[in-house]
């Protein structure tokens, strides 16, 4: 399988881009002149970019195309695509994400698609589209899963090692007046949201290490809740980042505390120490994971308290 072109499909969310990254690492430790390509949504098309190992990203944008499909652009766009997909004249796709879509898009490179048997998919439906399948219990981590499978449906077998995220960030295009620890206290849902006051007390725990808590935000409404919190422990609000310039900004925090969101994983694949506070969802096949110190708290129904959460901060901050 030397030399063979892959095309790995994992199109979204960002946490789920994250957690298949270390496909590539050990896909290339066995087959050392593979080549990879990877075909994601164009807002998380950083991620994939920022592994040596993948040679060439597509970005793609269904979730505006699906809601414009009687545009003549969107179908231009979607031709487009699709032509790139078959000019990389590839012998497999393999497809991460297991949904029907993806599945479908798999399909658009006129090659063999590999991916989850029917018990073992999200959407059973996709499983149609595959010539190889496998078996890979639902009960796994993300990162265990997405292993697993690329092992099994491309012959290597199970990793035995650690993962391997092999991403490096971009430069920095901002950077904090002091060092600094990070706060991602913004999220998709409100359901996933925890209490201001307790940021702003993780906030100032950072400022008694001698670190400036640096707040994130991707919207106008983020960026006023980022202000307050910044505001009450003398931290700092940075300016709108894209997501590469965000992993820059991940890459340099001396700690990281942040809901389950895409970027509190990506902080902990770069091997920062890590801690995600889960306030409506399981941590377990979906905790934070990488070569750092990391941790997960809370649960479905479980918002964890201030001092649950400051308990495992300290140890985090342990030598």
């Amino acid at each position: 399988m030397n030399g063979v072109r892959l095309l790995i499909v994992k199109t979204t969310s960002m946490g789920d881009v994250v957690h298949a990254m270390p496909v590539v690492n050990d896909i290339r430790r066995c087959y050392d002149e593979a080549h990879i390509d990877w075909l994601v949504e164009a807002p998380f098309a950083a991620i994939p970019q920022m592994h040596p190992g993948v040679e060439r990203v597509l970005p793609m944008s269904w979730r505006k195309w699906r809601g414009q499909l009687f545009k003549g652009s969107t179908w231009a766009a979607m031709g487009h695509l699709r032509a790139e997909m078959k000019r990389g004249q590839y012998d497999a796709v393999l497809d991460l994400q297991g949904l029907f879509k993806s599945a479908l898009w798999a399909r658009q490179a006129g090659v063999p698609v590999l991916g989850y048997d029917r018990r073992s998919i999200r959407e059973p439906a996709a499983a149609w589209a595959y010539e190889r399948t496998a078996a890979v219990s639902r009960e796994l981590h993300a990162v265990q899963r997405c292993r697993l499978l690329a092992g099994a449906v491309l012959g290597y077998g199970a990793p035995p090692d650690a993962p391997d995220f092999g991403l490096r960030a971009p430069a920095a295009s901002w950077k904090p007046r002091a060092e600094y620890a990070v706060l991602i206290p913004n999220a998709s849902r409100r359901e996933k949201l925890w209490p201001e006051r307790h940021w702003v007390a993780v906030g100032r725990r950072m400022r008694e290490l001698g670190w400036m808590p640096v707040v994130l935000w991707g919207s106008e409404a983020e960026q006023t809740l980022a202000e307050r919190i910044a505001a009450g422990c003398e931290g700092d609000v940075p300016p709108f980042l894209k997501v590469g310039e965000m992993a820059a900004l991940l890459a340099g925090a001396h700690q990281v505390v942040g809901l389950d969101t895409g970027f509190t994983h990506l902080a902990a694949a770069l091997g920062r120490p890590t801690l995600g506070i889960y306030c409506d969802h399981e941590p377990g096949l979906a905790g934070i994971t990488g070569p750092g110190k990391v941790a997960s708290i809370g649960g479905k129904g479980e918002v964890p308290g201030r001092a649950e959460v400051s308990a495992l901060l300290e140890q985090q901050l342990r030598p």
